[in-house]
Protein backbone atom coordinates (compact mmCIF):
# COMPACT_ATOMS: atom_id res chain seq x y z
CA UNK A 1 0.00 0.00 0.00
CA UNK A 2 2.93 2.30 0.60
CA UNK A 3 4.94 1.46 -2.54
CA UNK A 4 4.64 5.07 -3.72
CA UNK A 5 6.55 6.15 -0.59
CA UNK A 6 9.57 3.98 -1.36
CA UNK A 7 11.57 6.50 -3.35
CA UNK A 8 15.31 7.18 -3.51
CA UNK A 9 15.83 4.44 -0.93
CA UNK A 10 18.85 4.57 1.32
CA UNK A 11 20.29 1.51 3.11
CA UNK A 12 19.50 1.23 6.83
CA UNK A 13 23.13 1.94 7.77
CA UNK A 14 22.77 5.50 6.46
CA UNK A 15 19.87 6.30 8.76
CA UNK A 16 21.10 7.93 11.95
CA UNK A 17 18.15 10.15 12.79
CA UNK A 18 15.07 8.46 14.30
CA UNK A 19 11.60 9.02 12.91
CA UNK A 20 9.94 12.16 14.34
CA UNK A 21 7.29 11.86 17.06
CA UNK A 22 4.63 14.32 18.26
CA UNK A 23 1.48 14.21 20.44
CA UNK A 24 2.22 10.57 21.21
CA UNK A 25 2.14 9.69 17.50
CA UNK A 26 5.11 7.55 16.46
CA UNK A 27 6.23 4.96 13.94
CA UNK A 28 4.71 1.59 14.89
CA UNK A 29 2.29 3.19 17.33
CA UNK A 30 -1.47 3.50 17.15
CA UNK A 31 -4.25 5.95 17.86
CA UNK A 32 -8.02 6.08 18.20
CA UNK A 33 -10.30 8.60 16.54
CA UNK A 34 -13.20 9.93 18.56
CA UNK A 35 -16.43 8.09 17.67
CA UNK A 36 -18.48 11.29 17.85
CA UNK A 37 -16.13 13.01 15.41
CA UNK A 38 -16.46 10.14 12.96
CA UNK A 39 -20.25 10.13 13.22
CA UNK A 40 -20.40 13.88 12.55
CA UNK A 41 -18.22 13.43 9.46
CA UNK A 42 -20.35 10.60 8.08
CA UNK A 43 -22.05 11.72 4.89
CA UNK A 44 -20.37 15.13 4.98
CA UNK A 45 -16.95 14.32 3.58
CA UNK A 46 -15.57 12.44 0.58
CA UNK A 47 -13.86 9.59 2.43
CA UNK A 48 -15.96 6.80 3.91
CA UNK A 49 -15.57 4.13 6.55
CA UNK A 50 -12.69 5.62 8.51
CA UNK A 51 -11.40 3.10 11.04
CA UNK A 52 -11.64 4.24 14.65
CA UNK A 53 -8.36 2.47 15.53
CA UNK A 54 -5.36 2.93 13.22
CA UNK A 55 -1.68 2.00 13.31
CA UNK A 56 1.20 4.07 11.96
CA UNK A 57 3.28 2.37 9.26
CA UNK A 58 5.41 5.28 8.05
CA UNK A 59 6.34 8.79 9.15
CA UNK A 60 7.09 11.72 6.84
CA UNK A 61 8.62 15.13 7.47
CA UNK A 62 8.56 18.20 5.24
CA UNK A 63 10.65 21.24 6.17
CA UNK A 64 8.68 24.26 4.93
CA UNK A 65 10.97 27.03 6.19
CA UNK A 66 13.11 27.89 9.22
CA UNK A 67 10.08 27.96 11.53
CA UNK A 68 7.55 25.55 10.03
CA UNK A 69 7.45 21.86 9.22
CA UNK A 70 4.88 19.16 8.51
CA UNK A 71 4.87 15.72 10.10
CA UNK A 72 2.79 13.00 8.45
CA UNK A 73 1.86 9.74 10.18
CA UNK A 74 0.76 7.25 7.51
CA UNK A 75 -1.60 4.53 8.70
CA UNK A 76 -2.90 1.10 7.77
CA UNK A 77 -6.24 2.75 6.86
CA UNK A 78 -4.97 4.36 3.62
CA UNK A 79 -4.63 7.79 5.17
CA UNK A 80 -2.49 9.87 7.48
CA UNK A 81 -2.55 12.42 10.27
CA UNK A 82 -0.68 15.59 9.35
CA UNK A 83 0.71 17.90 12.04
CA UNK A 84 1.88 21.45 11.31
CA UNK A 85 4.62 22.66 13.68
CA UNK A 86 5.37 26.34 14.19
CA UNK A 87 8.59 27.45 15.89
CA UNK A 88 9.84 24.13 17.22
CA UNK A 89 9.34 20.38 17.47
CA UNK A 90 7.60 19.96 20.84
CA UNK A 91 3.89 19.39 21.47
CA UNK A 92 3.31 23.03 22.38
CA UNK A 93 4.48 24.04 18.87
CA UNK A 94 1.58 22.23 17.19
CA UNK A 95 -0.37 24.76 15.13
CA UNK A 96 -2.72 22.46 13.18
CA UNK A 97 -3.71 18.80 12.91
CA UNK A 98 -5.52 17.26 9.94
CA UNK A 99 -6.83 13.81 9.08
CA UNK A 100 -6.23 12.91 5.42
CA UNK A 101 -7.38 10.03 3.22
CA UNK A 102 -6.05 9.12 -0.20
CA UNK A 103 -8.69 9.37 -2.90
CA UNK A 104 -6.92 8.48 -6.14
CA UNK A 105 -3.49 7.92 -7.65
CA UNK A 106 -2.91 8.33 -11.38
CA UNK A 107 0.34 7.63 -13.24
CA UNK A 108 1.79 10.49 -15.30
CA UNK A 109 3.53 9.19 -18.42
CA UNK A 110 6.12 11.21 -20.29
CA UNK A 111 7.78 14.59 -19.88
CA UNK A 112 5.13 16.41 -21.90
CA UNK A 113 2.28 15.25 -19.63
CA UNK A 114 4.35 16.00 -16.51
CA UNK A 115 5.22 19.53 -17.63
CA UNK A 116 1.65 20.21 -18.67
CA UNK A 117 0.44 19.08 -15.24
CA UNK A 118 2.83 21.42 -13.41
CA UNK A 119 2.45 24.37 -15.78
CA UNK A 120 -1.29 24.42 -16.47
CA UNK A 121 -3.36 21.67 -14.90
CA UNK A 122 -2.53 21.37 -11.22
CA UNK A 123 -3.37 24.97 -10.23
CA UNK A 124 -6.95 25.87 -11.16
CA UNK A 125 -9.56 28.29 -9.73
CA UNK A 126 -11.68 25.24 -8.87
CA UNK A 127 -11.36 21.46 -8.81
CA UNK A 128 -14.32 19.17 -9.47
CA UNK A 129 -14.04 15.95 -7.49
CA UNK A 130 -16.96 13.71 -8.48
CA UNK A 131 -19.38 16.62 -8.56
CA UNK A 132 -18.08 18.31 -5.41
CA UNK A 133 -16.53 21.70 -6.19
CA UNK A 134 -13.39 22.64 -4.26
CA UNK A 135 -12.11 26.23 -4.51
CA UNK A 136 -8.46 27.22 -4.68
CA UNK A 137 -7.21 27.90 -1.14
CA UNK A 138 -3.72 29.26 -1.82
CA UNK A 139 -3.00 32.51 -3.64
CA UNK A 140 -0.35 31.20 -6.02
CA UNK A 141 -0.15 30.45 -9.71
CA UNK A 142 2.32 27.56 -9.47
CA UNK A 143 2.20 24.45 -7.28
CA UNK A 144 4.27 24.62 -4.10
CA UNK A 145 7.42 22.50 -4.29
CA UNK A 146 8.44 20.49 -1.23
CA UNK A 147 10.51 17.44 -0.36
CA UNK A 148 9.30 14.80 2.07
CA UNK A 149 11.70 12.58 4.00
CA UNK A 150 9.96 9.35 5.01
CA UNK A 151 10.84 6.71 7.60
CA UNK A 152 9.51 3.17 7.03
CA UNK A 153 9.04 0.18 9.34
CA UNK A 154 12.06 -1.69 7.96
CA UNK A 155 14.40 1.14 9.09
CA UNK A 156 14.83 2.37 5.52
CA UNK A 157 14.40 6.01 4.62
CA UNK A 158 13.28 7.72 1.42
CA UNK A 159 12.79 11.15 -0.12
CA UNK A 160 9.96 12.31 -2.38
CA UNK A 161 9.71 15.44 -4.49
CA UNK A 162 6.20 16.88 -4.40
CA UNK A 163 4.41 19.75 -6.14
CA UNK A 164 1.25 20.61 -4.23
CA UNK A 165 -1.90 22.69 -4.52
CA UNK A 166 -4.67 22.94 -1.91
CA UNK A 167 -8.41 23.43 -2.49
CA UNK A 168 -11.32 23.47 -0.02
CA UNK A 169 -15.10 23.43 0.21
CA UNK A 170 -17.43 24.28 3.12
CA UNK A 171 -19.28 21.49 4.90
CA UNK A 172 -23.02 21.90 5.31
CA UNK A 173 -24.37 23.32 8.60
CA UNK A 174 -20.90 23.78 10.11
CA UNK A 175 -18.01 26.23 10.06
CA UNK A 176 -15.69 23.41 8.97
CA UNK A 177 -14.24 22.76 5.52
CA UNK A 178 -13.10 19.70 3.64
CA UNK A 179 -9.67 20.16 2.08
CA UNK A 180 -8.47 18.67 -1.20
CA UNK A 181 -4.75 18.15 -1.74
CA UNK A 182 -3.59 17.71 -5.33
CA UNK A 183 0.03 16.56 -5.43
CA UNK A 184 2.29 15.72 -8.34
CA UNK A 185 4.99 13.36 -7.05
CA UNK A 186 8.21 12.19 -8.64
CA UNK A 187 10.56 9.34 -7.78
CA UNK A 188 13.73 8.19 -9.52
CA UNK A 189 14.22 4.44 -9.85
CA UNK A 190 17.08 2.97 -11.89
CA UNK A 191 17.74 6.41 -13.41
CA UNK A 192 14.15 6.70 -14.61
CA UNK A 193 11.51 9.12 -13.35
CA UNK A 194 8.26 7.61 -12.06
CA UNK A 195 5.57 10.24 -11.66
CA UNK A 196 2.08 10.27 -10.20
CA UNK A 197 -0.82 12.61 -9.53
CA UNK A 198 -2.21 11.93 -6.07
CA UNK A 199 -5.52 13.27 -4.75
CA UNK A 200 -6.44 13.25 -1.07
CA UNK A 201 -9.09 14.87 1.10
CA UNK A 202 -8.82 15.95 4.71
CA UNK A 203 -10.46 17.64 7.69
CA UNK A 204 -9.22 19.41 10.79
CA UNK A 205 -8.81 17.52 14.05
CA UNK A 206 -8.87 19.05 17.51
CA UNK A 207 -6.71 17.70 20.38
CA UNK A 208 -9.75 15.84 21.75
CA UNK A 209 -10.61 14.13 18.44
CA UNK A 210 -7.90 11.45 18.80
CA UNK A 211 -5.66 9.79 21.37
CA UNK A 212 -2.62 7.56 21.04
CA UNK A 213 -2.94 4.01 22.34
CA UNK A 214 0.51 2.48 21.94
Amino acid sequence: MFDWLKKKMQPPSVQAEPAPEILGLRLGGGFELDALKLSLLEGQVTFEGAASTQFIQAVGRIILDESHQLLRFYTDDDGFIQVLLDGGTSDDCVAEVKLWYFYQTRPVDGDAAWNRLLDRELVQPEWDLDGQIFTKAWDNTRPVAMTEATWLHDDSRSETDQFVMIYERPLADTDDVEVLMVAAEEKILHNRAERSLILGTGVDLSPTDFKFIS
